[in-house]
């Protein structure tokens, strides 16, 4: 199993505490990887938001190779990040860990943000191509506000080796998860939490209905429906395709996963749109158990459960910061002086949905729409 920890706040505040909080839920992860991706950036990173940030790890090759591919399609580096690691048992280092700000080439400064995605999108796609195979170059994400960092070992330690207690690195949304995937050999790019051109997602359970569900993305001739290192990146795209592709609001996501009966469909207002999406999109329906954190471009936060609800999950706060976690002990840590009393804990129909700056959370009720 793994563990999930999201925060999102109306002040900047440090990765550090996503790593505590994974650190209280220790019995449900293995400690075999950690994964971090922060969204509305702070310290140097905030005056740098509308640039462009490459995250990721290389090896001395590949790091010339990177160079080399960066300039010649005209990114011009602006500013680097690099965390300052030590060593730490069990932790093996690799040559270099960065967040690169760049300034786009000077074609496309001026193009709108959608022409400009499709820029960064297949930049990071081909310099995935070019290190994939002896693992010289490992690109997590490349987009504005966005930074991930990823490595194998335990959250505590990494934290340690990041050196993440010293660090000025914060942000106003952190998404983390402690474990690797399972179901296949340890591999980076199997590391939730999964981003795609403004969205993220992380999912603690197993994504029995992998086969169909990629099969069906990949048919759509987007050239970011790849990879699928782990069964639950898709999750990540089936989020994109629905919001960012066909323009749907983010509640239409858990009727899409985890589509109602046709009895329950004709209980809505909304039951003609519904059952639309039922029949259109059925090949996305999952089959669980799962628990899905994830965000969306304008800060939205979510957690929803599929039918089967045999993964835990908690969303509490105090307004201006919640917390999104797989156990109320995580919770505890990151958010102590919260009502726990109203503490939510989504069940099959329920999407809990934390608006921007973490001011308002709702429960949206499929039965309902």
């Amino acid at each position: 199993m793994c563990r999930l920890v999201a925060i999102t706040s109306n002040e900047f505040f440090s990765p550090l505490e996503n790593v505590i909080a994974l650190e209280t839920m220790k019995e449900g992860h293995d400690g075999s990887g950690m994964g971090l991706v922060l969204k509305g950036l702070g310290g140097e990173f905030e005056e740098l938001k509308d640039y462009p940030i490459l995250s990721g790890i290389c090896s001395k090759d590949g790091l010339t190779t990177l160079d080399d591919y960066m300039n010649k399609t005209g990114f011009q580096l602006k500013y680097t990040w690099t965390p300052k690691t030590k060593p730490v048992k069990g932790i093996e280092g690799r040559d270099y860990y960065f967040s690169r700000v760049y300034d786009y080439p000077d074609a496309y400064k001026d193009k709108p943000l959608e022409v400009k995605e499709d820029l960064l999108l297949r930049t990071r796609l081909s310099l995935r191509r070019l290190g994939e195979d002896d693992e010289s170059i490992i690109v997590f994400a490349f987009y504005p506000d966005i930074l991930a960092l990823k490595e194998v070992g335990d959250p505590l330690q990494l934290s340690t080796f990041f050196g993440l207690d010293k660090s000025s690195l914060s942000a106003k949304i952190i998404l983390a998860q402690g474990r690797q995937n399972t179901n296949y050999a340890i591999n980076l790019y199997a590391c939730h939490p999964f981003f795609i051109q403004g969205y993220g997602t992380m999912t603690n359970g197993e994504n029995t209905a992998f086969i169909p569900i990629r099969e069906f993305l990949t048919g759509r001739g987007f050239p970011g429906y790849v990879g699928y290192n782990s069964d639950s990146e898709v999750f990540c795209h089936i989020l994109h395709y629905i919001c960012k592709r066909l323009g749907y609001p983010v509640q239409y996501y858990k009727d899409i996963i985890t589509p109602l009966t046709q009895q329950e469909i004709d209980t809505r207002p909304d039951s003609e749109a519904a059952r639309f999406l039922k029949i259109s999109l059925r090949p996305l329906c999952i089959d669980g158990p799962n628990c899905v954190i994830g965000f969306t471009p304008d800060g939205t936060c979510f957690m929803v459960q599929d039918a089967k609800k045999l993964r835990p999950g908690v969303v509490g706060g105090v307004k201006g910061k919640f917390g999104l976690m797989s156990e109320e002990c995580g919770l505890d840590s990151a958010v102590p002086e919260r009502d726990k009393s109203k503490d939510m804990f989504p069940m099959k129909y329920d999407m809990v949905i934390v608006g921007p700056g973490a001011q308002e959370v709702t429960v949206w009720n499929q039965l309902r729409g």
